[in-house]
């Protein structure tokens, strides 16, 4: 190691194990929760641009959004597997290994999204049938998922990418890539949905370009030596065996994304039985509370490199003291901003569908996840805060609470139970239920860590 990457690591180590967790958390989770804020305003952009199609093609977002949750889910995997063990190696100054395991996630994730890829396209009808279209929405989720399935190597790299450079602290790094993509998204919905009159593919077409650009950028980053990590094909031979570790270790975001996709096929059958109104109402409502909980959420993957790195370390106080920051953090801003969506619930929803059945259906369903985002904020940080410390089993059964354990179940009984209004209001229950189980354990936790060394 030259006498440059010498003192760029030590500098690097100074910062994370000596700058105040506070505003440590808040720094890396800035530029998190603007690259998430984008990426959802565009996610959003894609649901206003093809909601002038019709209320199927409304559904059918919601539908091609349950797809990418999967590449997401398997991206996130390797990712933030990689991602947890790279940061901790860094923490103990074992520069050498963070660079194999980088490798080693990357390439997994080319490979294995060019399979998803390859297999989405030739089983598309019955995989949009799968993640909960109607027969009316099919022809629109077909459009618009082939090009999604097509960029899924691409989309599934970029994650791993991402969240590299999120655990090493370079999560400014990361947001150029994903701001730059997301920007883009923007701009190209409107001229190849309309301008190019493509319809629904045409959203498809510039969420894949978009995907593309941001790759480019991120990857940029590694080749550009800007990260302690590299990026080498060599170095997958040094230790091929290292991915276990890695989806061992990112099996908690499999899990809690995979969770989150049967959810929304669950969600979306439950809701296409009272029409397509419904379905596309739950959507809009989803990419809604998304768009808010991505402040929460970026603050907590602030939080994740700093408790893997410092554990790493052995500054375990420092960890306790990130994790209750960042559940304080979480609890006010998400907190504040449920309270002012609650009252102008109605007007949100038409943004993206002026349709009366529409509107009413997710005006009432919007204002029931608003409640729940006061519980979530806990559950999260818990899952953060083990998956980054490589506690991977706890990491697992908190993945598992929200949308696993409590929602799928909660949401078939109120269902059968109080029809529609029972769609509406079961990610609030599932949410209060998991709150009640995440605090008394995290807190366990929290007063077993050891001193600092």
């Amino acid at each position: 190691m030259s006498g440059n990457d010498k003192t760029t690591q030590m500098t690097h180590y100074e910062k994370m194990t000596k700058t105040p967790v506070s505003k440590l958390v808040i720094m890396l989770g800035i530029p998190t929760t603007i690259s998430m804020l984008v990426t959802n305003i565009y996610n959003m952009a894609d649901t206003y641009f093809v909601s002038a199609l019709g209320n199927s093609a409304s559904g059918a977002v919601g539908i091609v959004f349950g797809l990418m949750a999967i590449i997401q889910a398997f991206g996130f995997m390797l990712g933030q597997g990689a991602g947890s063990i790279i940061s901790r190696r860094l923490g103990n100054q074992d520069v050498e290994s963070a660079r194999i395991t980088a490798s080693l996630s990357f390439f997994t994730a080319l490979l294995l999204g060019t399979v998803i890829g390859i297999l989405g396209l030739i089983f598309i009808d019955p995989l949009m049938l799968l993640l909960g279209s109607t027969d009316t929405i099919l022809p629109y989720a077909r459009d618009y998922g082939r090009y999604i399935l097509i960029a899924a190597p691409i989309m599934m790299a970029s994650f791993v990418l991402n969240n590299i450079l999120r655990y090493e602290g370079k999560a400014n790094l990361a947001m150029i890539g994903l701001v730059t993509g997301g920007l883009l998204n923007m701009i190209g919905d409107p001229i190849f949905i309309s301008g190019f009159d493509m319809g629904i593919a045409g959203a498809g077409v510039s969420t894949a370009l978009s995907q593309c650009v941001s790759f480019m950028i991120l990857l940029s980053m590694f080749l550009r030596g800007k990260t302690q990590t590299k990026i080498a094909i060599t170095a997958i031979t040094k230790n091929p065996l290292g991915i276990t570790d890695v989806v061992k270790t990112g099996f908690p975001s499999l899990l809690r994304q995979g969770l989150n996709s049967i959810s929304t096929m669950v969600l979306n059958g439950l809701a296409g039985g009272y029409g397509d109104a419904a379905v596309a109402a739950m959507s809009i409502v989803n990419r809604i509370c998304f768009f808010i909980f991505a402040v929460g959420l970026g603050i907590g993957q602030g939080f994740q490199p700093v408790a893997g790195f410092n554990y790493g370390a052995k500054k375990y106080s420092r960890v306790k003291k990130a994790f209750f920051f960042t559940w304080g953090a979480g609890e006010v801003l998400l907190g504040s901003l449920a309270v002012v969506a609650f009252f102008v619930s109605g007007s949100l929803v038409g943004i993206f569908r002026d349709d009366v059945q529409v509107i009413e259906i997710g005006t009432q369903a919007l204002r029931f996840q608003l409640i729940a985002l006061f519980f979530q904020p806990v559950t999260i940080c818990a899952s953060m805060l083990f998956q980054s410390v490589g506690e991977n089993k706890l990491a697992s059964f908190f993945s598992l609470l929200r949308s696993g354990l409590f929602f799928i179940p909660t949401l078939i009984i109120l269902e059968a139970v109080i029809g529609l209004t029972g769609i509406q209001m079961s990610q609030t229950v599932a949410d209060v239920l998991a709150f009640m189980v995440a605090v008394p354990l995290v807190l366990r936790y929290i007063r077993g860590l050891p001193a600092d060394e």
